[in-house]
Formats: C-alpha cells, structure tokens, sequence
C-alpha cells in the first residue's frame, strides 16, 4: 500500500522559496500541463497560448489583493520550472479561462464527486472524507501530491494538478476540502481563480476561518465546497458569484455531484438545467454505497465500502467511476484520474491513482498531525 507511484514532494520556507522547489520539482509534469493546456485551448477555443495568457494576466491584481503570499509562491512556482508567471497563473485559473471561453451551452463542467461519512455513519466511528477526481484523461501525467510545511499557518497536503497551488486535500488542524465544479454563467469577470480560494481555505486554523473565506472571496465562478472537519462536523457549500447555499449530512453521510442540490441560484432559477446530467444518478449511487460503511467492522473494511461505492459503473463509461468515451475526441476525454479517501481521526490519506476500480489505495507518507501546525 506505501508504494507510491505518484509524484510527491515536500516543500518548506517563505512563500517564493516553497514555489521555487515545487517549480524544480514538477518542472517535467507542469510543462506537460502546459503543452495540453496549449492544445485543449487551441481546439476549443480557437485561442492560441499567448492570447490565454493575456487574459489571464488581467486577473493578477485581484490574485495580488486576495492572497499575495500564494502570488508570491506562483512566482517562485515559475522560477522553478522555467516557465513564465502567467503560464503558472493560467494552469490556476483554467477553470475561469474555459468556463469564459465556451459559450454557455457548452460549459466544461467538473464531473467529481464527494463526500463526508461521520463518525456515526462509518463502522469504526472515525471521520472519513474524499472524491473521485473527474476531469480531462489527458492530465493524469500531471498530478503531484505536496505537503506545505508553512507555519504559523497548518501544515497542508494536497492532490493537485503541477503548478496550481489549491485543489483538494486537508491540514493539520483536522479540516478537509474535497470540491465539484458547479454550472451557470452569473456575468462575472477578473474574479479569483478557484485554486487560490481552495488554497486559502485549506490554509485556515478552523472551520470558521474556512468559512469566512468561502464567504468573502471574489470569484469569477460558481464552485461547491464540501467541508470536513475530525471533530464530526461537516457542510456542504454551494458558492456563486452572487448567491450561496448550504447543507449539512443526513444520517452522517453528505454526497455531492455537480448539479445544485442546496439551492438554485436565482439568476438561473427560470431556465436551470442540471450538467452533467450524470451528476443526477451519481449522487444516489453513491449514497446508496456508503451505507455499506455503517456495518464495517473494521478500517479496512470501511475504506473498502467507500472504494466500492466509488467504484460504481451505473451508467458507464459517465458514471461514479468515470472512464474515457472512445467516441470522443481524445482532448476531450473524461476519466477519473484520482479517488482520495482521508480518514481526519487517524490523518491518513489515501490516494488511488486513477479509476478506483482498477487501482489500490496508497497510503501517503505523512500524517495529517504530524510535525508543524500538528499535534500528533
């Protein structure tokens, strides 16, 4: 279970010196990201890489006034890999820059799911939490798994595709982030790209510090934000450009697809249609498959309910375990290119490297408490 095959790196130091070592290190992985990033949009868009980078170089004053010290550490992330800043800011905001892009009915939506299992939903009474990662089968030679050792903030570990800064994973006060892409065009423009928000919250000493940004950031996009925390809590936010929603876990279980579940936001109240639509069934399957982890007797045996439930094939190749369409253009190709499940009582997280039904768990080399910012 401890052989890793995912590239992993431990960064420490100011926020330019950590970026600088993340850069040396993903250097092969991020040129990678930036040679699909140029094809995917080239043949969406029809834009060519200097002008994706001209754009987003309009977002950097607002990345500046929001989180400097994660600007700073995407200077050094581009010093490292020889790369230029907007290159680095790009692969951060690729979610604004496709969702701005594509006209509205041909949005790029996300295709995860999460969820949270408390203590009283899951057979050995710990506090588990993950996804399955659903975005494009070409990237999956870009994923690294870091930890940021940057006190006196918590220690974070994160899944990430090379060069962003944020995404999903969880730090050393016990709080988790596991995110879905949300749809719906609200009008906004220049706000903060979704990793530096994930990246903020994970960067939070408790969960109202996590709220509060989730609260208060600029964004250009909607997103949803399921929140985890080892002391048996957890919520699900749903966030827009304007309005926001929330729910809490049913039974201990709290699932989450890519369709609004909480609310629908008033500005696409009159004409709302769920995408992906398979978002609708994914949601109750996996619901359905986590009841299995209430009667494990053991750890083992509720990680296996949840890489089961995650496993699912309902609706193939679109399902919970998403795998590529053969009859889709190869850029456009979906899978799900990482399941994580972390259990927050014990700080273990595992990762499958790929579609959980063909991939084991690895279990990563450090936990969540140990060392700065953890009292283990």
């Amino acid at each position: 279970m401890n052989n890793l095959t995912l590239p992993t790196v431990e960064l420490r130091g100011t926020a330019r010196e950590r970026g600088r070592q993340y850069g040396e290190f993903a250097r092969a992985q991020i040129d990678r990201a930036l040679a699909y990033y140029s094809d995917a949009f080239g043949k969406s868009t029809g834009l060519t890489w200097q002008q994706v980078t001209a754009r987003v170089d309009e977002l950097r004053p607002g990345c500046e006034r929001f989180a400097p010290d994660l600007v700073e550490e995407m200077t050094g992330i581009a010093e490292g890999a020889g790369v230029g800043f907007t290159d680095v800011l790009a692969l951060n905001a690729r979610g604004e820059l496709i969702r701005d892009s594509l006209p509205a009915t041909d949005e790029d939506a996300d295709g995860c799911s999460s969820f949270a299992l408390l203590s009283e939903a899951s057979g050995d009474g710990h506090v588990y939490c993950g996804q399955n990662w659903d975005w494009r089968h070409g990237i999956k030679d870009t994923i690294v798994v870091a930890r940021i050792v940057q006190p006196p903030k918590p220690t974070v570990v994160m899944h990430l595709e090379a060069g962003q800064v944020g995404r999903q994973g969880a730090n050393s006060t016990g709080l988790a982030l596991n995110a879905n892409g949300l749809g719906g065009n609200f009008g906004a423009t220049r706000g903060v790209p979704q990793t530096l928000i994930r990246r903020k919250v994970l960067d939070s000493s408790n969960m109202h510090e996590a709220l509060e940004v989730l609260s208060k950031a600029d964004q250009q996009i909607a997103s949803n934000a399921l929140l985890t925390h080892r002391d048996d809590f957890a919520i699900d936010v749903e966030t827009t450009p304007k309005a926001h929603g929330w729910m809490y876990p049913e039974d201990g279980a709290l699932v989450h697809g890519n369709h609004y579940q909480a609310f629908i936001p008033p500005q696409l109240a009159a004409d709302y249609r769920p995408r992906p639509v398979d978002s609708l069934f994914r949601v109750p399957r996996i619901r359905t498959g986590l009841r299995q982890a209430r009667a494990a007797s053991s750890g083992d045996a509720v990680r296996k309910a949840i890489k089961d439930a995650f496993s699912d094939h309902f609706g193939y190749p679109e399902s919970v375990c998403t795998h590529p369409d053969e009859r889709t253009d190869e850029i456009r190709q979906w899978s799900t290119v990482l399941h994580n499940c972390i259990d927050l009582t014990a700080g273990e997280y595992y990762v499958a490297a790929g579609n959980p039904c063909t991939e084991e768990y690895q279990l990563l080399p450090w936990n969540l408490y140990d060392g700065p910012g953890g009292d283990g």
